[in-house]
């Protein structure tokens, strides 16, 4: 392996890492119908707050997403790195 593909290797370990953090991180889609059904009272602010940070880390994930496609590619391409 050449110094670029070890180095395209590690960042590619990162931002995987990165990825699996990112999507743990969210709160799942059914969690404001138990809030619901259980008969949790939020204020408006503690709700906003919530969807700020949801959408926050969504935009993360594509965009982490992306770079790890694209790593992906270019993994792929660099000659003598896929064995």
């Amino acid at each position: 392996m050449t110094t670029a593909q070890i180095v395209l290797s590690v960042i590619y370990f990162i931002v995987s890492l990165g990825l699996i953090a990112v999507v743990m991180l969210q709160s799942g889609k059914s969690a404001g119908l138990s809030g619901a059904i259980a008969g949790g009272a939020d204020t408006f602010l503690s709700k906003n707050k919530a969807k700020s940070a949801d959408a926050r880390l969504a935009r993360m994930t594509k965009w982490v997403a992306i770079v790890f496609m694209l790593l992906t590619l270019v993994l792929c391409l660099v000659p003598g790195a896929a064995a």
